[in-house]
């Protein structure tokens, strides 16, 4: 079973005295069933489970009055077994973003406070229009994503203390031992094409088959476009799916902009620009928007119609891309994609550390592939797939826009200077 961070925060929601109802979200298959069926196992004698995408017919609980008394009696006629006891019930609505008048419910329910309430759903995003009163203020949110680095390396026998060990080597900006640095990177390339879906993850920690977890992350893509066939408008439905397929090839570029006359020649703005905005608001990307200074604040200074697009899965990007990429990634051979992939999954940790993501260009010659706040300053941080860790873009932002620190990751073990740190690529997750 997998180990999931999410849990300990479920379990401190649960030990509030007054709570409101949990919204859990996050994209398609990262787990969000599995680990609230877990916990309610764990935590309460008695859970109704209402899963509005296996039986559409609950929808009709809520067709009428949202009042908590109507509600008990809709859903004690209606779900089999339904077992509502106050004070030690947990009532799951999944899949909420397939019936949106159960989101308005939630602030009745929340009112009513005789039982613990988790929704849960993928592309909660998308539909909110369609939610005739959204209860502001009366519901909490959780944003669930894939496993990250720190997750993959508990599934595959590496111990919180361990990690711990690891955490000192960054604290003290001492050198990591060998062995454990050849490890880690070892692990961290493995994290990369695996990526942190737990149907994939799973089957990697059992059969250690790279081919099995490249089927499963098939899967995933077909069941993401699918996804965009059912829940896009009609409108969309062809432009969210161009700009879906599009993203391995502006990684490809040396400059990763992204730009919609790759999704199609002469495509503009106007009009993939929503297209592309359904698929973040499903979890599938993250924007990295660049900033017209590298200062902070990071969001003041962001510009809002130049972005790179990184997946939010590495190991999803790895299955778009033709067979035997994986292989090249652990062998280091990865020719034009290299720093794409390398980039990918540093945006990948700091999507799942809470992060905005922000880089800096200047006239396609001067790049710093992220910045981030750190220490309160603006923090260049430089991503490099190898050893090598020279950067003349680092060197300039000190001396020409004044930038007080750097970060670069790369393959090398712990080191640095006054104004910058060296850091190996797995550390990230401790940034």
């Amino acid at each position: 079973m997998l180990k999931r961070k999410i849990y300990d925060e479920l379990i401190r929601w649960k030990s509030r005295d007054i709570k409101q109802c949990l919204v859990v979200k996050g994209a398609r298959q990262v787990g969000k069933t599995f680990i609230i069926e877990l916990f309610a196992r764990e935590n309460y004698r008695h859970t109704t489970t209402i899963n509005f995408v296996q039986n559409p017919a609950y929808k009709a609980i809520f067709d009428g009055d949202l009042d908590t008394e109507t509600l008990i009696k809709q859903i004690s006629l209606r779900v089999p077994g339904a077992e509502l006891v106050p004070g030690d019930t947990l009532l799951f609505l999944d899949e909420i973003q397939d019936c949106p008048a159960a989101r308005t419910a939630l602030k009745f329910l929340t009112q009513d406070g005789r039982f613990d309430v988790i929704a849960s759903g993928s592309l909660l995003g998308i539909n909110y229009k369609e939610v005739p009163s959204y209860p502001v203020g009366y519901v909490e949110h959780l944003e669930m994503h894939s496993l990250d680095f720190e997750e993959f390396l508990w599934a595959n026998g590496v111990t919180p203390a361990s990690v711990a060990d690891i955490r000192e080597y960054f604290d003290k900006k001492e050198a990591v031992p060998p062995a454990m640095h050849e490890r880690m990177m070892e692990l961290f390339k493995e994290y990369i094409v695996v990526g942190g879906m737990p149907r994939a993850v799973d089957e990697f920690v059992t059969t250690h088959n790279f081919a099995n977890v490249l089927k499963i992350q098939r899967g995933i893509l077909a069941d993401y476009e699918d996804d965009i066939a059912k829940y896009a408008k009609d409108s969309e439905k062809a432009k969210a799916r161009a700009c879906f397929l599009s993203i391995p090839k502006h990684l490809s570029k040396d400059y990763k902009k992204f730009q919609y006359s790759i999704v199609e020649r002469g495509g503009t703005a106007r009009k993939f620009g929503g297209s592309l905005m359904w698929l973040y608001d499903a979890g599938v990307i993250n924007f990295c928007y660049n900033l017209s200074i590298p200062e902070l604040p990071l969001e003041g200074n962001a510009k809002s119609d130049t972005f790179k697009v990184y997946m939010c899965d590495t190991g999803l990007l790895m299955a778009m891309l033709e067979d035997g990429s994986q292989e090249d990634v652990i062998d280091g051979n990865l020719g034009i994609y290299k720093g794409a992939i390398y980039e990918n999954i540093i945006a990948d940790i700091f999507g799942k550390l809470g992060k905005k993501l922000y880089y800096f260009e200047q006239n396609n010659k001067l790049e710093i592939d992220f910045f981030i706040r750190r220490n309160k300053i603006a923090t260049a941080v430089e991503v490099k797939s190898a050893s090598n860790t020279k950067s003349k873009s680092m060197n300039t932002v000190f001396d020409k826009y004044g930038v007080k620190h750097g970060i670069k990751l790369s393959a090398k073990n712990i080191g640095g200077t006054d104004s910058f740190d060296s850091l190996p690529l797995y550390m990230a997750m401790f940034l």
